[in-house]
Order: C-alpha cells, then structure tokens, then sequence
C-alpha cells in the first residue's frame, strides 16, 4: 500500500497546505481558503495569508452538519475576523466519497482553513447540508487553547501526512480537547465520536448559551435560509447568519 503523501494533484478546493506560524501573540497562516463560489463547480480560486492577533480572539461556534457526521468550528475576533477550520478527506481529483472507504483508511487527511463565508454557504446553498450554529460557552484561556490546538494539528500534519479514519481522524483528538476544557471530569459519551452530534454533547455538558432546551438551540441555529438570503444580497455573511442565534450579539441587530 502506498504510504499518505502531501504531493498528489487534489480537488481545487481542498489543495494548497494550510501553514502556521506563531510568534508572540500573533498568529500568522498560509493558504487560507477563501473562494468566491457561484455554483459549485463554478468558482473563482483565492488563497490568502492571514493574520490573527491572540488577544482580540473572543468567540468559538460549533458548526455541525448532523447528517454527515461533520463539524466546523468558526473563530471569531474583535476586529471582526472570522476563520473556519475543519478536518477533511483529501481528495484527489476524480475520487468520490465512500463512508465504507473512510473507515478503512483509503484516504489521505488535510486540515482547512476558510473564510466563513466560503466554508459554510457552500455546505448550506450549494451541497443542500442542513448547517447549525451554536455559540460556544467557555472562558478566553480555553478559547485561546482551544485555537492554539487547531494551529499544532497544523504543523503537525504539514510536516507528517496522515490518513484518514472516519472514527479516529474526525478531529476526535480536539473535540475531546474541547470537552474536557468545558468539563474536566466529562463521561464518555459515543457522541465524541460521531461529530455530528457533538454539539448536542456539548450542550449536556453547559457549554452552549443557557436558558434554551437544545431543540430550541437548534431551531434558532439553523443557518440554511440566512445563509442563502446573505448571498443573494451580497450581506456581510457573518452577520446575517448569526443574527438571533442564542448568546451571540450582532450590531445593528434589536433586542
């Protein structure tokens, strides 16, 4: 068997190594995807170099599409950045997805970076994915900790190619991360393995806003309808999904 390799010709959207580099408070990344999509095959390639300043980090929100057992999660700043990561199958060009093939370690794994704007309206408006957004509930220390272990995953794959795992490689190690920083004596729950319905893990452990039972969580997180209407008009993306999202707090938006 040929050993996983960073150096194959991959889909548009999924080439390009994410790269980190932190010094100081300042985070510094490479080839941050952000496409300008109008169908989903019809697309515009841009990749950028960002950079992030620790201190203004403020936000985490979960990101899950149930259905496809996947979950983002989006950072946000107070200078109003946004950046997505996610843990994706590394496709070729001409490979399909199997969910039989993904358990048997058939293919390659890369860590993505993206606008958010880039990363959810093509789940939401293009792959017809029914997406949710959750405001996280936790101090800045495990913000900054959690984002911090987005950026070692980083250097760890950019120097070691890995496979993928449907199980052990759907960012298991971080969501586990994320639990124990919500509730360090946390009880297994098979949920930390089916990513899809991490989000409702999470709520059992009071790491979502308070004050709603999830179902309504859910309801006023869902996305698809704002996501599509943003796009349509062309809106600051950010703001028009997150607007009436439970513990989140847009501008402009009345109480």
């Amino acid at each position: 068997m040929i050993g996983p390799s960073h150096h194959r010709v991959w889909v548009d959207d999924l080439a390009g190594l994410l790269e980190a580099r932190i010094t100081g408070k300042k985070v510094y990344l490479k080839n941050v995807r952000n496409f300008e999509w109008r169908k989903e095959t019809d697309y515009t390639m841009h990749r950028e170099s960002r950079t992030y300043d620790l201190d203004y980090l403020h936000s985490a929100d979960l990101v899950p599409s149930p259905h496809i057992a996947h979950t983002l999660i989006s950072f946000g700043f107070d200078n109003g950045g946004r950046i997505v990561f996610s843990l994706e199958i590394h496709r070729k060009n001409h490979d399909t997805f199997s969910t039989l093939r993904g358990f048997f370690r058939r293919f390659e794994q890369v860590l993505i970076a993206a606008d958010e704007r880039d990363f959810l309206s093509t789940r939401s408006n293009f792959w017809g994915e029914d997406v949710y957004l959750y405001r996280l509930r936790t101090s800045q220390a495990n913000l900054r900790t959690l984002f911090l272990e987005y950026l070692h995953e980083v250097d760890a794959l950019q120097h070691t190619p890995r496979v993928y795992n449907r199980v052990t490689s759907n960012c298991i190690t971080i969501f586990f991360m994320l639990a124990q920083l919500i509730a360090p004596t946390l009880p297994l729950d098979y949920r930390l393995l089916l990513s899809g319905y991490f989000a409702e893990y999470i709520y059992d452990l009071h790491g979502l806003t308070s004050g709603y039972r999830y179902p309504e969580l859910q309801a006023l997180g869902y996305i698809n309808e704002p996501a599509l209407a943003a796009d349509e008009k062309n809106d600051d993306f950010s703001k028009t999904i997150q607007r009436g999202v439970p513990g989140v707090f847009v501008e402009g938006t009345p109480p």
